[in-house]
């Protein structure tokens, strides 16, 4: 039994695919197929019901799957257990960032680290929260800037900083006129939110619930992006909630828009997380530290209260 062969079984049971699972695997479908079919005779089980269209995993093949996954996360720690020793700061990283805030994130920090941490490759990939949590535990992932907390005892999060939300109201809306806005003030059939998904919108339906838990009522409109809320919102269609960040880049006259909250202001968390076993530490340590160091001149609340990113049954 090899680390290669239990590579190619999890590869097949990713993609229940044995062509897709050798082109993922850097390998020729006929040397996967050969070593996973060896696998099976040293064992003397199957793996794979290869009757099925696609692949199935047998009842034996899913025990096998869990513990395959244990040998070779482990077995790839070895080299990230030798890196950290040696303090070397460089290799794979992947990173998994959620829609709302990688456009805002990510130009604030990506050139000061490639350029502080050249022998790192960084992989982004922009991904919903609850895709990130999936591919963190299955091992696709190093780690992700997400909104907190997130209540997964496999997950550990690392506070980067605190966002308040910020209100975008158009002129012909009743509170305008107001120089600041309480959650109080908040109705759900007047915002534009984004699509499902999205677990800013999860966060301001949990804000509003806290003070107007009997409206039941369906939402106007949603929407996939925070632009897109913007312009709907200038043309009468209802007010939105943006995060503070996103309103920095609006013009000045957007700007004469903007509504900020009473003190404390709901907030979200913004935190880098990683599996509870990760041992890329070197790498997450050099991350936290960078963002740390561009975000702390452009915000700088401390002062606010953090609305869960959890939706609420």
């Amino acid at each position: 039994m090899t680390i290669t062969q239990l590579k190619y079984v999890l590869s097949v049971a990713e993609y229940q695919n044995f062509t897709i699972a050798a082109e993922h695997s850097f390998v020729t479908q006929p040397t996967l197929s050969m070593q996973i079919q060896k696998l099976e005779e040293e064992l003397d089980v199957k793996i794979f019901n290869r009757s099925k269209k696609p692949i199935e995993l047998t009842e034996v093949g899913k025990k096998i799957v869990e513990q395959a996954k244990v040998i070779v996360d482990e077995s790839t720690r070895i080299s990230d257990i030798v890196h950290q020793q040696k303090g070397y700061v460089g290799g794979e990283f992947k990173l998994g960032m959620i829609p709302t805030i990688m456009p805002t994130l990510l130009p604030m920090f990506l050139n000061n680290f490639t350029k502080k941490y050249p022998k790192v490759k960084l992989i982004i990939e922009e991904l919903t929260t609850e895709d990130i949590i999936k591919k963190l535990t299955d091992g696709h992932l190093d780690a992700a800037i997400v909104a907190t907390p997130l209540e997964n005892e496999a997950i550990k999060e690392r506070p980067l900083y605190y966002e308040p939300f910020v209100g975008l109201i158009p002129e012909n809306h009743r509170l305008f006129q107001n120089k600041q806005i309480t959650v109080e003030d908040l109705e759900m059939e007047d915002i534009l939110l984004l699509e499902d998904g999205h677990c800013f919108k999860d966060s301001i339906i949990n804000l509003c619930r806290n003070y107007k838990v009997d409206n039941k009522k369906g939402f106007q409109l949603a929407s996939g992006s925070f632009d897109t809320l913007i312009k709907l919102s200038k043309e009468g269609l209802g007010m939105t909630l943006l995060p503070y960040l996103h309103t920095l880049d609006l013009s000045e006259k957007d700007q004469k828009h903007l509504r900020e909250f009473q003190s404390p202001p709901p907030a979200r968390e913004v935190s880098l997380i990683y599996h509870k076993s990760q041992l890329k530490m070197q790498l997450i340590e050099a991350l936290k530290k960078t963002i740390d160091g561009v975000v702390r001149g452009a915000i700088s609340f401390s002062d606010v209260k953090i609305v869960s990113p959890i939706q609420k049954k």
